[in-house]
Parts: C-alpha cells; sequence; structure tokens
C-alpha cells in the first residue's frame, strides 16, 4: 500500500510485488515517459508482461545502489599524476623527430661532394 505523506510517498506494506511506472513515478520522482523510455531501452530493471511494464523494489533499490559514488583512493604525493606519461610521450616523439636523417628522402650530397667540401651538408 503507497501512503503519501506530504509531497513523499511512504511505503509501508506493498501488497503486490510489481510495482506500475505510476507507482515507481511517485517513488523516484520521475516522470512516467520518462520510465516507460527507460524500459524500452533498456536502461531500468523491469518486467513486460503482454505489453505491462512492471517493476519490482528490490531490483530497483539495486539499479539506485549502482549509482552510488565509490570514495575514490588517495593518490601517491611522490607519483604526479599523468605528467609522467606526458614527458615520456614528448620525450620520445622529440628522439623520434630530431634524430639525423629523419624523414630524408634525397640523397645526402651530389656524386662530386661539392657540398661537403663548401659546408653546404
Amino acid at each position: 500500500m503507497i501512503d503519501w505523506v506530504g509531497d513523499y510517498v511512504q511505503i509501508d506494506d506493498l501488497k503486490s510485488p510489481y510495482w506500475d511506472a505510476k507507482a515507481l513515478s511517485r517513488y523516484l520522482n520521475i516522470k512516467t515517459c520518462t520510465l516507460y523510455a527507460w524500459a524500452a531501452q533498456g536502461r531500468i530493471p523491469c518486467l513486460k508482461i503482454h505489453g505491462l511494464v512492471r517493476f519490482r523494489k528490490d531490483e530497483i533499490d539495486q539499479w539506485i545502489e549502482g549509482f552510488r559514488e565509490r570514495p575514490k583512493a588517495p593518490e601517491s604525493p611522490l607519483v604526479r599524476p599523468s605528467a609522467f606519461d606526458f614527458d615520456r610521450v614528448i620525450a620520445r616523439a622529440k628522439r623520434a623527430a630530431y634524430n639525423s636523417r629523419h624523414g630524408e628522402t634525397r640523397p645526402r650530397s651530389s656524386p662530386i661532394g661539392k657540398e661537403a667540401a663548401d659546408g653546404a651538408v
């Protein structure tokens, strides 16, 4: 049975373990059309019985608990977060770009070797 207390729903004793979209809408304070859309997309646990959509309170409560944020582990003060990886990537890219003859496809000098003698190479 669903009892209204002010603007909130108080559920003391449910005779049926299955709720319709209207009852769940009151429980979660979400529009019924949103619940129907989520059920059609498979985003909320539900049962479809000959075209009727029904919800179980225990499944809904588990589904809601899945959205609870878990506490994050504290980061180690010895390692800078993600800056270490960027430094390594930049250093590797510099080595690849600035090594000798990187990307050069023409011969180094003419067969005569005149450019080397003039200091052009």
